[in-house]
C-alpha cells in the first residue's frame, strides 16, 4: 500500500451492501456493475496501479493481470472457497497473497447437495416438467418410480468441510456412509460413522455418489467413462464442487446407456455453457451454480473476502491465506 492515500482496490462485481459499506470506508474502490462477468480487456485496464483485487471465480487472475497491476499489488481476495481461477504460483512469485472464503458457505452447499440428491433420486424435476407441460397423468403402481434415499449407501468423494456437512445431514435417512479422501479423517469418521474406501470400491458400493473435491490437475476429469462404468446402474451421481472434475461427455453417455440412473449437477465444465446432451436427457437435474446462493452465505462470503483483503492491505496475515509464504516474499 502506498503512503498518503487509501489503497486502490478493484471489485470485479458489485457485492452485497454490507460488504460495500465495509470497504468504502477503508479503500478507494472501483467496482464493476455491468451485466455478467467483468470483460477481460476491462479487467486488464482497471488493474493498473492496484493495491488489491477482490475477484470472483469467473475472473481469471493470471500473470497477465498481475503484470498489468504492477508491483504495488499486494492481495487477490477470491470470493469463493475454490481458487482454481487464480494462478497461485504466479501470485506467490510476485509476493501477492491469495485468499479464499472457507467455512461460510459450507451449510448452504451441503443443503443444496441434499436438494439435488432428493430431486434426482425421486425424479422431482421430471414430475414438475410433466405437470407444467399439461400432460395427462394418473397415479399407477409403476408411474415415475424413483429410488429411496432412506437406507441407501452414500459415497462422498472429498471429505473436507462440505463433504462432512453432507455426511452429517445423512443421519436422518439411516444411510451407511463411505468416503474417499487423500488422507484418513478419524474425527469425522467418529462423528458421522463414515467408513474410508478407495475410489473404485466406493463407486462400486454406493447408491448415491456426491462429489466435494477441489479442481486440480489430479482431480480434472476424475469422473470419466471408467468411473461411471464402476458405479451401480441404479446409482445417483451429484456434483456441487467444480465442473471440471467430471467429463460431461462421458457422463451423458453413461446416462444414455443406463450405466447410472440419474444425475444432479450444480457446476459445469465450461460455465455457463452446459453440455447439450445433458440438457436433453430427462434424468438430469440442473441448477446454475447455486451452492452458496443464499442471502446469508453470499453476504458472509463477501465479508470474509473483504476482511481478508483489508488485513493483507494493512499488513496483517489474513485468516484465509492460500499462500501465506507470499506475505514475506514482496519484490
Amino acid at each position: 500500500m502506498r503512503a498518503g492515500r487509501p489503497p486502490r482496490v478493484l471489485l470485479t462485481r458489485w457485492l452485497p451492501d454490507p460488504v460495500m459499506g465495509f470497504l468504502e470506508g477503508r479503500c478507494q474502490l472501483t467496482a464493476w456493475d455491468g451485466d455478467g462477468p467483468m470483460p477481460r480487456d476491462r479487467l486488464l485496464a482497471e488493474a493498473r496501479g492496484l493495491d488489491g483485487i477482490l475477484a470472483l471465480l469467473t475472473d481469471r487472475i493470471d500473470g497477465e493481470v498481475l503484470d498489468a497491476a504492477g508491483p504495488g499489488l499486494r492481495v487477490v481476495a477470491n470470493y469463493a472457497v475454490g481458487f482454481d481461477n487464480v494462478d497461485v504460483s504466479a501470485c506467490t512469485a510476485r509476493g501477492v497473497v491469495v485468499t479464499n472464503t472457507p467455512d461460510v458457505l459450507t451449510a448452504a452447499t451441503a443443503d443444496l447437495t441434499w436438494a439435488l440428491i432428493l430431486a434426482a433420486g425421486r425424479r422431482v424435476a421430471e414430475g414438475d416438467r410433466l405437470i407444467r407441460a399439461g400432460v395427462q397423468w394418473e397415479w399407477a403402481p409403476g408411474f415415475m418410480l424413483g429410488r429411496e434415499v432412506t437406507g441407501a449407501t452414500l459415497g462422498i468423494v472429498g471429505f473436507g468441510r462440505i463433504g462432512q456437512a453432507v455426511a452429517a445431514r445423512a443421519g436422518g435417512f439411516g444411510m451407511p456412509l463411505r468416503y474417499h479422501a487423500r488422507s484418513r479423517k478419524p474425527d469425522a469418521e467418529a462423528a458421522t460413522g463414515a467408513e474410508p474406501r478407495d475410489l473404485p470400491l466406493l463407486l462400486a458400493e454406493s447408491d448415491i455418489v456426491s462429489v466435494h473435491v477441489s479442481l486440480t490437475p489430479r482431480t480434472a476429469h476424475l469422473f470419466d467413462a471408467a468411473a461411471f462404468r464402476a458405479m451401480k446402474p441404479t446409482a445417483v451421481f451429484v456434483n456441487t464442487s467444480r465442473g471440471g472434475v467430471v467429463d460431461e461427455r462421458a457422463l451423458a453417455e453413461a446416462l444414455r446407456s443406463g450405466e447410472i440412473a440419474a444425475v444432479g449437477l450444480d457446476v459445469f465444465e465450461r460455465e455457463p455453457e452446459v453440455h447439450s446432451e445433458l440438457v436433453a436427457l430427462p434424468n438430469v437435474v440442473l441448477t446454475p451454480h447455486l451452492g452458496s446462493a443464499t442471502v446469508e452465505a453470499r453476504t458472509a462470503m463477501g465479508m470474509a473476502a473483504a476482511r481478508n483483503l483489508v488485513d493483507a492491505l494493512e499488513g496483517r496475515r489474513p485468516p484465509a491465506a492460500v499462500n501465506p509464504e507470499a506475505l514475506g516474499a514482496r519484490r
